[in-house]
């Protein structure tokens, strides 16, 4: 058990979703030590008793426990494997929690090096975007050991309310993916039901009344539908992060020798909205493709 009066939390990220997922660290009474590129998207943390690191390479030498949550695959190798990065300049026996949707490959490479140096490495993925993190109902994927699984288990209670260790490195990152594609699809129909039901002159308010708890009922439809209908399409998460998690996919899936004609078909509209200047909005702007013409 990691104790609070013994645990320093190292925390890099504090984004859309980052910024949430460490106040509540802050809040349960752990010590947090906070990096992101931009301080001033850290402020209100600092401000409720968050430390301040120059790099991540101070919140290594000074965490037990670290979670990362950014934005690319590249952003995770830098911090990660770099000539500062966390595994060089980490404690023996600290435990590092990627939370980032990156590839799979990328968790092994990060776990087996971890394991080299005396750490010990987690891909964590979380689902369920701005709200999921603000209210710590977080869905979190985990790969890696057993051991160290459990070991952090109670700090991701914290964060989410749906914890499952889908097995060894690269695990958490491969069960993102079955997320993301499941999205992918999912999302369009979201969309073509909502402008369906304008077209038909129809309340889509009241239309959702009926369909969100039916067999069409998903996080989508009852959660980013009506951001929709109320032209509201700040990101809970952007639209370029989902480019990046659905082309992460599509070459896993190709590596695999498997079809995804629905993901490609998202990934093309959403390129899309990207190229028409939607790639900082939230992924509900998919609605915005049906209204260009």
């Amino acid at each position: 058990m990691l104790s609070k009066e013994d645990t320093v939390i190292g925390f890099i990220g504090t984004g859309v979703m980052g910024k949430s997922m460490a106040g509540h660290l802050l809040e349960a009474g752990y010590q947090l030590t906070v990096y992101t590129r931009s301080k001033e998207k850290a402020a209100e943390l600092l401000e409720n008793g968050a430390v301040w690191a120059e790099s991540p390479r101070e919140v290594a030498q000074n965490a037990d426990v670290i979670f990362t949550i950014v934005g690319y695959p590249s952003d995770v190798e830098k911090i990660y494997l770099g000539e500062e990065g966390l595994i060089a300049s980490g404690k023996p026996g600290s435990y590092l929690i990627d939370m980032t949707t990156s590839t799979p490959s990328l968790a092994q490479r990060i776990y087996a090096q971890a394991k080299e140096k005396g750490l010990h490495a987690l891909d964590a993925p979380v689902s369920g975007g701005d709200v999921g993190a603000r209210e710590a109902r977080l869905a979190i994927m985990v790969g890696g050991d057993d051991e160290s699984f459990l070991k952090v288990e109670p700090l991701l209670n914290i964060l989410g309310t749906n914890i499952v260790h889908q097995g060894k490195a690269g695990a958490g990152q491969h069960t993102k993916m079955c997320n993301q594609i499941a999205i992918a699809s999912n999302m369009i129909g979201v969309c073509e039901a909502i402008i369906y039901a304008e077209k038909a002159g129809l309340d889509p308010e009241t239309v959702l009344k009926s369909i969100s708890t039916g067999a069409a009922g998903s996080w989508s439809l009852s959660n980013l539908a009506p951001r929709m209908i109320n032209g509201n399409f700040e990101p809970g998460f952007y639209i370029k992060h989902f480019i990046k998690d659905m082309k992460i996919a599509l070459d896993e899936a190709k590596r695999m020798d498997m079809e995804v004609p629905g993901l490609s078909l998202a990934l093309s509209l959403y390129e899309q909205l990207a190229g028409n200047g939607e790639e900082n909005s939230g992924t509900q702007a998919l609605y915005k493709y049906w209204k260009q013409g």
